[in-house]
C-alpha cells in the first residue's frame, strides 16, 4: 500500500483521491472533508461485517468443494445435494411473502421495459448477454419504427418481411460503420465476428 493519500483514517489511491476531488465533488454540494469523514465512518463501521461475510462465504465454498470431492465417483443425486446445501446453511427456507415500495425512481427504470446494460464488465457472460440484448433491440427498433421507410415492398405487416429485414440490416451495418468502424472492411460485409 505504497503511494497512498491519508484521508480521515483511510489510505486512498491517488487516482481515486483526484477523481473525487476534481470530478465527483465539484457541484455536488459536499466538501472534501465531509466526504472523506463520511466514507471513513461507513468503511470502518462495515469492514468487520464485510470480513465476517467473506469468511462465511469462504467456509461455505470449502464445505461445497469437500462435498464434491467426496462424491465425485458417484452419480449426482439432486435431493442429497440439496439436503447438504440446506444443512450447511447455503440454502435457507423460503421466507414469508413481502412487498417492497420504492420512490424517486427514474422512469427509465420504473416504467419502461427493456434490457438493461448495467452489468459487471468483469463477467464476460453477463457482458455478452447484455450486448446481445442491446444488439437485438437495435434490430427490433429499426424493424418496428418509421426509421426504415415503409413502402408496399417493405411494409411491417403481421409476419416477418424479408425486404424490410434487408433494409434493417443495411441500416444497422451503416450505423455500426459510423459508430464502431472496423480496422478493415465494413460491417455489412462481415459473415462472423
Amino acid at each position: 500500500m505504497t503511494n497512498r493519500i491519508q484521508c480521515a483514517g483511510l489510505a486512498v489511491a491517488p487516482a481515486l483521491y483526484e477523481f473525487i476531488r476534481d470530478e465527483a465533488l465539484p457541484g455536488a454540494g459536499v466538501d472534501a472533508d465531509s466526504f472523506w469523514l463520511g466514507l471513513s465512518g461507513i468503511a470502518h463501521e462495515l469492514a468487520p461485517r464485510n470480513a465476517a461475510l467473506l469468511a462465511r462465504r469462504d467456509d461455505l465454498q470449502r464445505q461445497i468443494d469437500e462435498w464434491h470431492r467426496a462424491h465425485r465417483a458417484r452419480p449426482h443425486d439432486q435431493d442429497e445435494y440439496e439436503a447438504f446445501l440446506r444443512a450447511i446453511g447455503y440454502l435457507l427456507p423460503e421466507g414469508e411473502d413481502f412487498a417492497i415500495e420504492t420512490s424517486n425512481v427514474d422512469p427509465e427504470i420504473a416504467t419502461l421495459a427493456g434490457p438493461q446494460l448495467v452489468v459487471p464488465a468483469s463477467n464476460a457472460r453477463y457482458a455478452l448477454n447484455a450486448a446481445n440484448a442491446r444488439w437485438g433491440s437495435l434490430f427490433d427498433a429499426l424493424y418496428g419504427t418509421d426509421v426504415i421507410t415503409e413502402t408496399p415492398e417493405t411494409a411491417r405487416g403481421s409476419s416477418y418481411n424479408p425486404a424490410r429485414g434487408a433494409q434493417v440490416f443495411a441500416y444497422a451495418a451503416a450505423f455500426l460503420d459510423q459508430a464502431a468502424p472496423l480496422r478493415e472492411g465494413r460491417h455489412g460485409d462481415v459473415a462472423a465476428y
